[in-house]
C-alpha cells in the first residue's frame, strides 16, 4: 500500500516515513562562500567544491531527506543523526546538511536531473536542517567504494550554521564494518572534524541504519 500526499512530498510506506525535498533552487545566502572567498580565514579553512551546496538547493529543507540513490539498485541506508553545540549536550536547530556519495558502482554519476553546476558531486546529494531537538534523517543507499578501492566508503557533509558566515566541511561518514576502513586508517588520520563519522550499522531485514553525532565547531579551525 503507498500513499502520496503532495505537501512535502512524503511516501508512506508501511514503517517508513520518505521525505523528497522540493526542488525549488533558494538563492545563495548573501554571506555564504562567494563573499568569504575574499577574506582571508573563512572558519574551517575552506574547501574544494564547497560551493556545490548552493547549486540547486531547496527553498525550504526539511528535517528529513530521501535521496534519490534510495530508489536504485544498493543497499538501503538510514541515519538517524543529532547535532548538538560545541558544548557536545545542547541540541543545535536549523542548522542546514549538504551531503553527496557515490552510487552503487562507486560513482558520481550525474543523472537527468543533474546540471553542469553540480555534475562534480552526482546526483545522489541533498540537503536536512535539523529540527528543535538537532535531529535529521537521511534515507539513501549505502555508498560503494571507489572503483580503485584507494577509499573506504563514505559520504560527504558539509555544514552550513545559521549564525557562521560560511559553511565548512566534517569529517565523512565512514562504516565500522568496510575492510577499506583500516588501511585508510593507517595511512592517514582522522580529525574528528565536527566529532567522530566512524558509524556502526545495524540490520532490520534488508535495510542498514546508523546513528550519527556531529557537535558543532569541534576540531574546526577558526571556529
Amino acid at each position: 500500500m503507498k500513499k502520496l500526499i503532495f505537501q512535502g512530498l512524503f511516501l508512506l510506506i508501511p514503517g517508513l516515513t520518505l521525505m523528497i525535498s522540493c526542488q525549488t533552487s533558494a538563492p545563495k545566502p548573501e554571506n555564504a562562500s562567494g563573499q568569504m572567498s575574499a577574506q582571508s580565514s573563512p572558519v574551517g579553512g575552506g574547501c574544494e567544491t564547497c560551493e556545490l551546496m548552493y547549486a540547486g538547493m531547496p527553498a525550504e529543507i526539511n528535517s528529513v531527506d530521501t535521496s534519490a540513490g534510495w530508489f536504485e539498485e544498493g543497499r538501503k541506508l538510514i541515519i538517524h543523526g543529532k547535532v548538538f553545540k560545541i558544548d557536545g549536550v545542547s541540541p543545535a536547530s536549523d542548522v542546514v546538511l549538504y551531503y553527496w556519495q557515490t552510487d552503487n558502482t562507486g560513482r558520481y554519476t550525474p543523472d537527468e536531473n543533474t546540471n553542469s553546476a553540480d555534475m562534480r558531486h552526482g546526483h545522489i546529494r541533498g540537503w536536512v536542517k535539523t529540527n528543535s531537538q538537532g535531529e535529521y534523517t537521511l534515507y539513501t543507499i549505502r555508498p560503494a567504494a571507489y572503483p580503485d578501492g584507494g577509499e573506504p566508503e563514505h559520504i560527504h557533509f558539509l555544514v552550513r550554521e545559521p549564525d557562521i558566515a560560511n559553511e565548512y566541511y566534517i569529517d565523512d561518514i565512514v562504516f565500522a564494518d568496510d575492510p577499506l576502513l583500516e588501511n585508510s586508517m593507517k595511512r592517514r588520520r582522522f580529525n574528528n572534524r565536527g566529532g567522530s563519522g566512524i558509524v556502526t550499522v545495524k540490520k532490520e531485514g534488508e535495510i542498514q541504519i546508523a546513528a550519527h553525532k556531529i557537535v558543532l565547531g569541534l576540531n574546526i579551525p577558526g571556529y
